[in-house]
């Protein structure tokens, strides 16, 4: 079996290899990038991809789905930090097969690999009961009800940016930058744009390169 890891931090990423290589059969290659990744995807062909979220120079959700797009049967697992139902789900919804947080017993990603590689998804348990829970509450993911462009103005605000910041980098005059927060707040049901940058913060994956 071939696998990709796709991982920025050293400590995690060798001692992820060196569990990997334990196992017989494994062939490990690394990236610490996502275009390093998409590079060693198409040159060393994995069998499955372990896909950290937080990436130097792109968004892990982003590149799912741009690792899916170039070949549809691949086999992904994110390994995240993050414990958040909501980014879970739009990790699988993304394409993902499966979603475990460094916050996990080391075996699990053992048996991830195991579950995701005969064709199954895997979440662990605690996961599992998350997403569950979550889906049994009506608008279960709040980001379903924002348009494409209030989602991208919701990930700016949430990493830091100005109105006058994003409209710039969206090409959008400041109204229209103005009038998506307006958007989100009601479709959100949060009051003041001082708390949507707060959930962003705690819902949305960090910027490229954060800590």
């Amino acid at each position: 079996m071939r696998i990709l890891l796709i991982e920025d931090h050293p400590i995690v990423r060798t001692a992820c290899r060196l569990m990997l290589q334990a196992k017989r059969g494994v062939e490990v290659t690394e990236a610490t990038t996502a275009g390093a990744g998409l590079d060693m995807a198409e040159s060393f062909s994995p069998d499955l991809v372990i896909l950290d979220l937080r990436l130097p120079d792109g968004n892990g959700l982003d590149l799912i789905a741009t690792l899916i797009s170039a070949e549809p049967d691949r086999k992904i697992i994110v390994f995240s930090m993050y414990e958040d139902p909501i980014i879970a789900s739009r990790a699988l919804e993304a394409g993902a097969r499966g979603y475990i947080t460094k916050n996990d017993d080391p075996e699990v990603i053992l048996q991830a690999i195991e579950k995701v590689s005969g064709g199954s998804i895997f979440l662990t348990p605690g996961m599992a009961e998350k997403i569950a829970l979550m889906a049994a509450r009506q608008n279960s993911d709040p980001l379903q009800s924002l348009s494409s462009r209030e989602r991208q103005v919701l990930g700016l605000l949430g990493h830091g940016r100005t109105l006058a910041e994003i409209a710039d980098e969206l090409n959008v005059s400041y109204r229209t930058s103005a009038h998506a927060v307006a958007q989100i707040k009601a479709k959100l049901q949060i009051p003041t744009t001082a708390a949507v940058i707060r959930w962003a913060a705690d819902h949305l994956p960090p910027p490229p390169g954060g800590v």
